[in-house]
């Protein structure tokens, strides 16, 4: 990333949360979640583009996009995953949300700083446990992204801890 766009993403005053993620990366994020939820329901929160929502491995597949009058967080439907690439502005409400659902399955796309130990602990507290990761790069975003999979009642693959070590 040049230091003009990052320096203008570090100084912007106003979050600016529609980013597109490409379809490649869309599908990759797609197929690391497990061909054992193939025939379940899909739900794309935060669709736009439809870059997630229109390569979903099922045809059983929900989805909200603010811009077209389906607010994410009057979502009620019965799913089991989710998987997108959310607003990261409101991460924390989006995390609860979710939760709320009780999917199978939370995925998502987001800044390697959005996983924070706050955030993990809430998701392990909901029972939620990272079971894959995937770091890569995109043009134009700030810093490296995370594909983040958080799977129900399965064995974490991350150990952390919070002490602070001098």
């Amino acid at each position: 990333m040049s230091s003009k766009i990052s320096h203008n993403i570090k100084q912007r005053t106003e979050p600016k949360d529609i980013f597109i993620t490409p379809k490649p990366l869309a599908l990759t994020h797609i197929n690391m979640i497990g061909t054992e939820y193939n025939n379940k329901i899909w739900y794309d929160p935060f669709r736009n583009s439809g870059n997630y929502f229109n390569q979903y491995p099922t045809d059983k597949k929900e989805w909200s996009e603010i811009l077209d009058g389906k607010d994410f967080f009057d979502f009620k439907e019965n799913i089991d995953v989710i998987c997108s690439n959310p607003p990261y502005s409101m991460i924390d409400k989006i995390l609860e949300k979710c939760v709320s659902l009780n999917p199978d399955v939370i995925s998502f796309l987001l800044n390697i700083n959005n996983l924070t130990a706050k955030r993990l602990e809430f998701m392990e507290k909901n029972n939620y446990h990272i079971t894959k990761l995937h770091m890569c790069k995109v043009w134009k975003w700030y810093g490296m992204s995370l594909i983040i999979v958080w799977e129900k009642n399965k064995n974490s693959i991350l150990s952390y801890d919070r002490i602070v070590w001098r």
